[in-house]
């Protein structure tokens, strides 16, 4: 193990992956390793899948970990789109016990943020980053000068008397076969709340409609720079790496 890599997992909800990170550029060391995410998704279960992805590669230091959740000094206190079991799981206690050593839980949107602040896309913003994870939901990453507020949930905002992410969120455009514009003007609605709230200098914006950025970015009306995230799939796991290393 080199001084300079750290180790993340990224526990999603089809799959769970992790891989070595080069801590300096960000990069992975090597390829990512995948396993399907066990169904149902129990604390216990997602623990012995976790274990198989760290032994795959190795690996004998500390580990970080995201889960879709809120995590409050390691433990889970909400479960909207996982198994309601992971609700007051230590699940650092969990980890660690599973795989004999050190392991810090993250938020797995304030993981993304923290990688992209640091290595993608808010990388040269020294100063209010907000990442904005699009997807079922809306999971969100304060920022501010590379510290993390965490656990925002800013896609549960009330919204014009909506909670955000069922205004804007992309499987809103999907469900109800919205066109790039129309969904674009109430995303618009939800990041011009979040400007009044925080006055960001930078939205990033991930999740997989993030690939077809350039067909609704230029509609938004909004005052504050947005531009996709460029980390992707990895983000999850050099954030998560971040925080073990942080922690360590």
């Amino acid at each position: 193990m080199s001084e300079n890599h750290g180790f993340g997992v990224d526990i999603g909800g089809s799959g769970i992956k992790g891989g070595v990170v080069d801590m300096d550029t960000g990069l992975l060391v090597g390829d990512r390793f995948k396993v399907l995410t066990p169904h149902p998704a129990t604390p216990g279960s997602c623990a012995g899948a976790v274990r198989e992805v760290v032994e795959h590669f190795e690996w004998k230091g500390p580990v970080g970990v995201t889960v879709p959740a809120v995590v409050t000094s390691g433990t889970v206190r909400t479960a909207a789109n996982i198994d309601p079991g992971w609700i007051g799981t230590d699940a650092e206690a969990l980890f660690g016990a599973t795989l004999d050593r050190t392991v810090t839980v993250v938020n797995d949107a304030d993981a993304a943020g923290l990688a992209e602040d640091r290595y993608g896309a808010g990388r040269e913003v020294n100063g209010v980053v907000i990442l904005l994870t699009l997807g079922t939901g809306i999971g969100s990453a304060l920022i501010h000068k590379g510290v993390l507020v965490p656990n925002t949930e800013l896609g549960h905002l009330e919204v014009d008397g909506k909670e955000a992410e069922h205004r804007a969120a992309s499987s809103v455009k999907e469900h109800k076969g919205w066109s790039y514009e129309k969904w674009a003007s109430q995303l618009s609605r939800v990041v011009r709340e979040y400007e009044k709230l925080f006055w960001p200098d930078l939205f990033i914006v991930g999740g997989g409609i993030s690939r077809q950025s350039d067909k609704w970015i230029p509609m938004l009306e909004v005052s504050t720079p947005v531009v996709p995230a460029t980390l992707l799939n990895t983000a999850g796991i050099v954030g998560a790496a971040m925080a073990s290393r942080a922690e360590a």
